[in-house]
């Protein structure tokens, strides 16, 4: 790989690594000033709100300047978005303003890949990028809750100013912003690239059209439907377990809020590990099989409401991700190998961001609606993970209804 590459590679793990460690740091804050439990979910949800909103613009604004750029100028909006919790803004407004940055930010890191390296080594590169950014969310799990210990954080915070002197939350989230600050000052190295193709309309209105029928046109196709449907349900209900997680550890197992943070980082090693042996044992012309570990992660999630034992608890967490990075990683390779074949990949990965981050937005509004109700943590699982079995077992049905000689 070129030098160049490396700095790329280093600058997208800060920033993941930062934003990963944020969203705990984040969840902390909201403990401290006493909001109510239903807020987190919501606090999620202002980040992603920024990715369903923009998702028909970014990838212009990606192109319009060279991605190091764009990278630079998202890195110091997060960057914002910290300062703003830092200085007493809402949490919630403050972290939709990180969400604009990691909005912009995305199309950006895998852009350059195309315009930096030949296309031969795009698979290789694609591979360290995946892999860095699973290894940034275990680590930002585990740093999180090494900076959210108040027998670490109080060495430090004690000898900081006010407003963050002795403030656990807030000196988690300082670390976190001293991150963004040396991503965006590796983003200054990143080798200037030419844009390898323009929007031919800048206009918004013409944007929303063009997004809004390669839409149309991934959904319509057989292929690009499941696939979509599978990988828009996985990160949905991905993003809502972590925070099912959190709160069942703290209320089921009486874990610390620092050990249930670091608990969440073994579903994403379990990811890590299905996703290497999907690799190993599944290809693109069979991918479509995979739909069927699902519904079985479904059901593993359903039984984690009955456990109570935490060798156990870590056993189901990591089998979760080893089924869910099993099934999603094939999946995610279908729609992207659609999406080229149908309308180029730019205009696939901003549908799927699309579809995705809607996902969440809803499934993460369902979680705070049950927990403002007063529903036990051990009953929503139960209703989480039966409806993951029961969706992935639909879209298998359907699939098989409109295509009878593919087997899901």
């Amino acid at each position: 790989m070129a030098p160049g590459f490396y700095i790329i590679l280093m600058a997208q793990f800060l920033s993941a690594l930062a934003d990963n460690t944020l969203l705990f740091s984040a969840i902390a804050l909201l403990k401290e000033i006493h909001a109510a439990n239903w807020y987190t979910p919501v606090l999620q949800e202002f980040f992603v709100f920024s990715y369903i909103v923009l998702a028909p613009f970014v990838g212009a604004f990606s192109d319009a300047l060279a991605k190091g750029r764009v990278m630079f100028i998202s890195n110091n909006i997060k960057l914002l978005g910290c300062g703003m919790m830092l200085t007493g803004f809402s949490p919630l407004l403050a972290y939709a303003i990180v969400g604009i940055g990691a909005a912009a930010y995305s199309p950006a890191k895998y852009g350059i890949l195309t315009e930096y390296l030949p296309s031969e080594k795009l698979v290789a590169a694609n591979a360290w990028m995946e892999g860095t950014t699973v290894l940034a969310i275990v680590l930002g799990a585990l740093f999180g809750g090494i900076l959210l210990n108040p027998h670490f954080s109080v060495m430090f915070a004690q000898h900081l100013p006010w407003p963050i002197q002795g403030d656990t939350a807030k000196f988690s989230i300082l670390v976190v912003g001293l991150l963004y600050v040396l991503a965006a000052a590796l983003n200054l190295f990143i080798p200037v690239t030419a844009p390898d193709h323009d929007t031919p309309s800048r206009n918004p209105i013409d944007l929303v059209r063009d997004f809004w029928h390669s839409f149309k046109q991934l959904w319509l196709d057989p292929l690009g439907q499941v696939s979509l449907a599978v990988t828009t349900l996985f990160w949905g209900a991905g993003a809502t377990l972590r925070l099912v997680i959190l709160a069942w550890a703290v209320a089921v197992m009486h874990f610390s809020m620092q050990q249930a943070t670091q608990l969440t980082a073994l579903v994403a090693v379990g990811i890590a590990i299905g996703a290497v042996i999907a690799g190993e044992f599944i290809k693109l012309n069979n991918a479509i099989r995979v739909v069927s570990t699902g519904i079985m992660m479904g059901v593993v999630v359903m039984a984690m409401s009955w456990v109570t034992n935490p060798v156990l608890a870590a056993i189901l967490l990591t089998l979760i991700g080893i089924l869910g990075g099993f099934f999603v990683v094939p999946m995610n390779a279908l729609l992207q190998h659609r999406g080229h074949l149908l309308m180029g990949a730019g205009h696939s990965i901003a549908v799927q961001n699309f579809n995705e981050n809607l996902s969440i937005l809803l499934l993460l509004g369902v979680y705070a609606l049950l927990d403002r109700a007063g529903l036990s943590i051990s009953f929503i699982t139960l209703l989480f993970g039966a409806f993951i079995s029961i969706s992935m077992l639909s879209i298998r049905v359907h699939f098989r209804h409109i295509n009878p000689d593919h087997h899901a």
